[in-house]
């Protein structure tokens, strides 16, 4: 009885039409947003922020962004870990090589440098799909991989490709403590997701959609597929390279090309699947189960009494995502996000039949 619209009357079309027309939602999300920003500093570990909550934060990001791709346009892409990589090696070079460059700025940059390599890797998209354009975007791993082990300029003469960032700070404000680190994260994908949910709203996503469901229709009622399908591999690679240049910053500290490889692509990819596809809030679904089901499954022995030993935990683990995936595929192929969808609608309805 408390899910009600009942009363909340719309007088405009921009009242209609915002992010969360119900008030509980509105409310849900903000007291969510402020517990994520005040309490969880106060209330987490050091090993959970470090372990659990940076990484789901920046996976969560990453994902938001192949989102867009994958499950708005319709556009399949392997090569996710590819742009992630480009972003954080971008961001790295404008951090050493130019005097007093911000964070931030340095982060953003490498988002660019990500988005001109991403539209190049999307340019097939325009006369291949399906498993064709996913074999064309798995170039870009492997480019990726030779291109950071191979040019040593690219890694400050590296000849290992493992690079390193110190003493990073934000108007003279350190991030070096797991909550300030929690934080910058927070702060970033809050704004790409609220930036992410008003372009799939907005003209642009209702292109990527059209695309997506047929494309042909599409550009017989006017959408320019080059316009779409390129913005989506834009967009889509500026997202996943900030969020590379973060896994890279403020996650590792120090990395290789090996932290960014094809496993790092496919998980991505599971994430959208199992999370939804097409849905903002199926990424951070799917990036949530990704994060904690291998460490679910370490804690495992201990909680029923069972000894497994590391090997068999992540054999289980990859054998789960395969099966979730084939689950989701064949029973709800919009993920856990159209169960959170359906759960919402009971909710409105009940007590009644529906």
């Amino acid at each position: 009885m408390l899910y009600r619209e009942n009363g909340q009357f719309k007088t405009s079309y921009r009242a209609d039409q915002q992010i969360f027309p119900i008030a509980q939602d509105r409310v849900l999300v903000l007291g969510f947003i402020a517990f994520a920003f005040l309490a969880v500093p106060l209330l987490a570990s050091e090993y959970t922020m470090r372990a659990i909550l940076i990484p789901f934060l920046i996976l969560s990001m990453a994902a938001l962004g192949l989102n867009i791709l994958v499950g708005y346009c319709g556009q399949i892409s392997l090569g996710t870990g590819a742009f992630m990589a480009i972003g954080a090696y971008g961001a790295y070079n404008f951090f050493v090589r130019i005097e007093g460059m911000p964070v931030i700025a340095a982060v953003l940059l490498g988002g660019v440098c990500s988005t001109v390599i991403g539209v190049m890797f999307g340019l097939p998209s325009l006369r291949i799909k399906g498993l064709y354009l996913a074999v064309a975007t798995l170039a870009a791993q492997f480019f990726s991989d030779w291109a950071f082990l191979r040019i040593r300029w690219l890694t400050n003469d590296s000849s290992s490709g493992s690079v390193s960032v110190a003493g990073l700070n934000v108007m003279g404000l350190p991030i070096e403590s797991p909550v300030q680190k929690y934080l910058f994260c927070l702060a970033f994908l809050c704004l790409f997701a609220l930036m992410a949910k008003n372009l799939t709203r907005s003209a642009i996503g209702r292109e990527w959609m059209a695309m997506r469901d047929m494309d042909v229709a599409a550009a017989v009622i006017g959408i320019r597929p080059v316009y779409a399908k390129l913005s989506a591999f834009a967009v889509s690679s500026f997202i996943v390279g900030v969020a590379g240049a973060l896994w890279g910053f403020v996650h590792l500290g120090s990395w290789e090309p090996a932290a960014f490889n094809i496993t790092r692509s496919f998980d991505l990819l599971f994430m959208i699947i199992i999370g939804g596809l097409g849905s903002i809030v199926g990424s951070f679904f799917g990036a949530a189960f990704i994060v904690l089901l291998p460490i679910l499954l370490d804690s495992l022995p201990a909680m029923v009494g069972i000894p497994i030993d590391t090997a068999l935990s992540s054999h289980l683990t990859v054998m789960i995502f395969g099966a979730l995936i084939v689950f989701f595929l064949i029973v709800e192929p919009h993920g856990i996000a159209r169960l959170w969808s359906t759960a919402r609608e009971k909710l409105r309805l009940w007590p009644f039949p529906h």
